[in-house]
C-alpha cells in the first residue's frame, strides 16, 4: 500500500515571503513618508505623527498603505488603521484592518481580516502575531492557508511559522484538503529541509480510497515514505492492516509492521497476525514472525495455522500460506502439527512435511508426508505417504484400533474416518465389540483382538469400528482372545500414541 500526500506547500510561503524579516528591520529606523498622504499632523506633547487619508510610507524596508497611521518616533512604534496594505519585495502583500508594530521589540500584531498573499499561496486569519527576533509568526484564533494554483487548503485553530528554519506547526483541529487527499490531525509539523510532515496526536488520512489512522507519525513528500505509530491502521478496499508501528517504502514496494500486526482481507476471509511483518508488493510476498498466526474463515468453522514464521505468496492465481518450524493447525474439526505446513487456499489443500500428525475426532494419522483435502471446512481425504499409520483409541491407554502400511488413502465423511485404502505392507489390529444380550439390556464387550497382514487392504470403518475389509490376495490373519493377546502382536510397527501433542484450543497452538 502507498500513501500519497502532497503535503502543505502552503506552509513554505512564509519562509520566502514574510513581510517583517529581521534583515529589513535593520535597514532603516526612520519612517519615510511617500507622496499621497492628504494630512500630516504632529503632536509635540505626545510626540506622535498622525497621517490621514491615502497614507503611503516606507518603514524599515516595507511599503505601507492605509487610511490613517500613528507614528511615535521616540518609541519607534507604528499603528495603522483602515485598509492596511503592506508590500514587501513586490511578491508579498499583506492586508488587515489594523496593525501595531514595535520597532524596538521587533514585534507586530495584525487584526481584522488578515490576509497574506504571494504568487502561490495566501493565508487568511483574524489575528496574526509576528516576532522578528524569534523569526516566528503565529495565529491563535483560527487560520486558513490555501494555494492559488491548486485546490490545497489547510485550516487550523493555531499556527506557528518559522521562516528562517522553515519549520512550521499547526495545532488544534488541523484539516488539510486537496489533491485527492483529506487529513485531520491535532498537531502537524512540517520541516521543509527534510520535506517531511510529522503528526502529533490522533491523525486520520483519506487518500485515493485509502483510509489511514495513527496516533503519531511522519511522511516524506519527496520519497513518499511514511511512518505511522500508535494503533496505526490502513484500510484499502477489502484489505486492512493494523499495528503498533507501520512503515511504508513505496518506491521499493515494501511495507513493514512492528508490534501486534494484523492483516485482514474481507474478500478472502483470511487474517494474518504477528509481532513483525514484511510485505513486498512487487514480489507478491510477505512473511510474519513472533506469535505468527494465519486465520481462515470457512463455511462453518475457522482454521488457524501457527509457526515460528509464516510466509504468504501468490503463485499464479493461488494464495499460498507456508508455515515453517513448529507448524501447527487447529479448528474444531481438524488439528495437526508438523515441522512445516503449506496451505493452498484456492485448492483447499494442506500439505504437512516432516513428522506430520493429523487428528480428527478419535483418529490420529501419521506418516513421513501428508496432504489433506478439505471441502467447506470438512475433511474430504487425507493421503499419507511412507511409514503410514492410523490409530483410534477404543479404551483409554489400553486398546487401539490400528491401520498401518507404506501409503494410506483415508476418506472421511462429516470429519469421521469411513474408509482406508492401504497400499503396501498393509496391517490392521482391531478390537471388535461383541453384543451380549440379557433379558433386560444389551451390553457391548471386547472379546479379543483381530490381527491381519496383507499387501493391500481396503478397510471400511464406522464410529472407529471396523465394518468391512477387502483384499485381493489371501491375508495372514489371527484372532486372539482378550486374555491371550500377545504383546508383540498388539501394536502395528511404529505405534506411538501422541494425543498429548494435540492442540485443545487456539491458545494451545502457542504452547
Amino acid at each position: 500500500m502507498t500513501i500519497q500526500i502532497n503535503i502543505l506547500k502552503s506552509a513554505l510561503v512564509f519562509g520566502a515571503l514574510f513581510l517583517l524579516s529581521a534583515v529589513s528591520f535593520s535597514q532603516e529606523d526612520a519612517l519615510e513618508l511617500l507622496p499621497g498622504s492628504e494630512v500630516l499632523k504632529f503632536n509635540e506633547e505626545t510626540g506622535v505623527h498622525r497621517l490621514l487619508g491615502n497614507v503611503n510610507f516606507k518603514y524599515q524596508g516595507n511599503l505601507m498603505f492605509c487610511d490613517s497611521a500613528h507614528y511615535h518616533q521616540r518609541s519607534k512604534t507604528v499603528r495603522a488603521y483602515g485598509h492596511v496594505h503592506i508590500n514587501k519585495r513586490d511578491t508579498l502583500n499583506l492586508f488587515c484592518d489594523s496593525l501595531f508594530y514595535d520597532g524596538r521589540t521587533r514585534k507586530a500584531k495584525l487584526w481584522g481580516n488578515v490576509r497574506v498573499r504571494d504568487s502561490e499561496y495566501k493565508l487568511t486569519t483574524d489575528t496574526l502575531d509576528y516576532d522578528a527576533r524569534a523569526s516566528r509568526a503565529s495565529y491563535h484564533y483560527g487560520g486558513r492557508v490555501e494555494s492559488t494554483l491548486s485546490k490545497e487548503v489547510l485550516t487550523s485553530r493555531a499556527g506557528y511559522l518559522y521562516p528562517n528554519s522553515k519549520d512550521f506547526f499547526f495545532r488544534g483541529d488541523v484539516r488539510y484538503e486537496g489533491n485527492d487527499l483529506e487529513m485531520e490531525t491535532d498537531t502537524l509539523q512540517y520541516t521543509y529541509g527534510k520535506k517531511t510532515a510529522y503528526f502529533f496526536g490522533p491523525t486520520s488520512i483519506l487518500s485515493d480510497g485509502t483510509s489511514i489512522y495513527c496516533e503519531s507519525g511522519s511522511y516524506s513528500t519527496q520519497t513518499k515514505e511514511g511512518e505511522l505509530y500508535g494503533s496505526a491502521s490502513i484500510v484499502q478496499g477489502s484489505e486492512y492492516i493494523v499495528g503498533d508501528t507501520l512503515l511504508y517504502r513505496p518506491e521499493q514496494g515494501e511495507s513493514i509492521g512492528i508490534g501486534n500486526v494484523l492483516y485482514y482481507d474481507t474478500t478472502q476471509a483470511i487474517a494474518f497476525s504477528g509481532n513483525y511483518a514484511y510485505t513486498s508488493d512487487s514480489l507478491n510476498y510477505s512473511f510474519l514472525t513472533g506469535r505468527a498466526l494465519a486465520t481462515k474463515e470457512m463455511k462453518d468453522d475457522t482454521l488457524y495455522i501457527h509457526a515460528d514464521t509464516l510466509f504468504m505468496e501468490k503463485i499464479d492465481t493461488t494464495d499460498i500460506v507456508k508455515a515453517y518450524k513448529n507448524a501447527r493447525i487447529y479448528s474444531t474439526k481438524i488439528q495437526g502439527r508438523a515441522d512445516s505446513i503449506v496451505y493452498a487456499m484456492d485448492k483447499e489443500r494442506i500439505e504437512l512435511f516432516f513428522s506430520p500428525i493429523i487428528w480428527s475426532n478419535a483418529a490420529e494419522l501419521k506418516g513421513d508426508f501428508m496432504d489433506v483435502h478439505i471441502t467447506d471446512s470438512s475433511i474430504h481425504k487425507i493421503n499419507i505417504y511412507d511409514n503410514s499409520t492410523i490409530l483410534m483409541e477404543v479404551q483409554s491407554e489400553k486398546y487401539y484400533n490400528q491401520i498401518a502400511g507404506k501409503n494410506i488413502n483415508a476418506y472421511f465423511k462429516q470429519n469421521e474416518l469411513r474408509r482406508a485404502i492401504v497400499n503396501g505392507n498393509a496391517m490392521t489390529v482391531f478390537f471388535p465389540e461383541d453384543e451380549i444380550k440379557t433379558d433386560s439390556l444389551i451390553t457391548k464387550k471386547r472379546m479379543g483382538m483381530n490381527r491381519l497382514y496383507a499387501s493391500d487392504l481396503r478397510i471400511d470403518i464406522d464410529s472407529n469400528e471396523l465394518t468391512g475389509i477387502t483384499y485381493q490376495e489371501a491375508p495372514d490373519g489371527a484372532f486372539y482372545p482378550i486374555d491371550q493377546i500377545k504383546e508383540a502382536e498388539q501394536f502395528v510397527p511404529g505405534f506411538n500414541w501422541k494425543s498429548i501433542l494435540r492442540p485443545k484450543d487456539l491458545e494451545d497452538l502457542f504452547e
